[in-house]
Parts: structure tokens; sequence; C-alpha cells
């Protein structure tokens, strides 16, 4: 079960950070990087669930589950964000949509270092 949590987790990174790097370079959001926010999120989910399927004591109340939580819930809210400002359908908001991606990803990619940090130190 680990490799296949190992697995899901790299590829949310993979997704999420091909959704929101390309939606810098591209400018604006569009419906394409909607979609790859949510397979991101769903492969974190995923990982996450078999992660701590794997410790078997659940969620904890230390950096890394603070900060795992408080991701995905970002990652939750961006991807509605997404989703009404595409209904919207602001040119003004869609080109400036990608300055919360950049932060909802830095602050995603903490709890991703972290775990790896100290999945590796066990």
């Amino acid at each position: 079960m680990l490799i296949y949590a190992v697995l899901s987790i790299t590829m949310a990174l993979i997704f999420y950070t091909i959704g929101v790097w390309s939606e810098k370079k591209q400018g604006e959001l569009k419906k394409w990087h909607l979609a790859v926010f949510i397979i991101g999120l769903v492969f974190d989910t995923l990982g996450t669930t078999l992660m701590s399927s794997l410790v078997g004591d659940g969620f904890k109340l230390n950096f890394h589950g603070i900060t795992g939580l408080l991701a995905i819930v970002l990652m939750l809210f961006h991807a509605l964000w997404a989703a009404a400002v595409l209904i919207k359908n602001s040119d003004k908001v869609k080109a400036s949509f990608h300055k919360f991606s950049l932060a909802v990803w830095l602050i995603w990619l903490i709890p991703f270092v972290s775990g790896a940090i100290f999945g590796m130190a066990k």
C-alpha cells in the first residue's frame, strides 16, 4: 500500500504543479486548469488517506497533520473558486486568479515536503 500512497501523492504534485504553473504562464484560468486542479486534489486526498491508514492512528495534531489538512481544504476551496471564476467568466478575475493559485501551491508544498522528510526519517 505504501507504493500506492507515494504514487498518489507524487501524482498530486505533478498535476497540481502543471495546473498552477501553466495557468500562470498562460496568464488566464482555463477549463482544463480546473480539471487538473481537481485531479491533483483527488490524488492528494487518496494519497493522504492511504498514508493515514498505513500509520493507523488517524489525524495527528502536529505540524504535518495541521498543514496537510490546511492544504487539502485550500485545494478544495481553490477548485471551487476556479469553477466560480469560470462560470462568472470575468476576464479580469480570470487573469488575476493565478496569484491565489501560487499561494495555495506554495502552502501545499509545506506538508508535501514535511511528509517526505518525516517519512524518510522513520
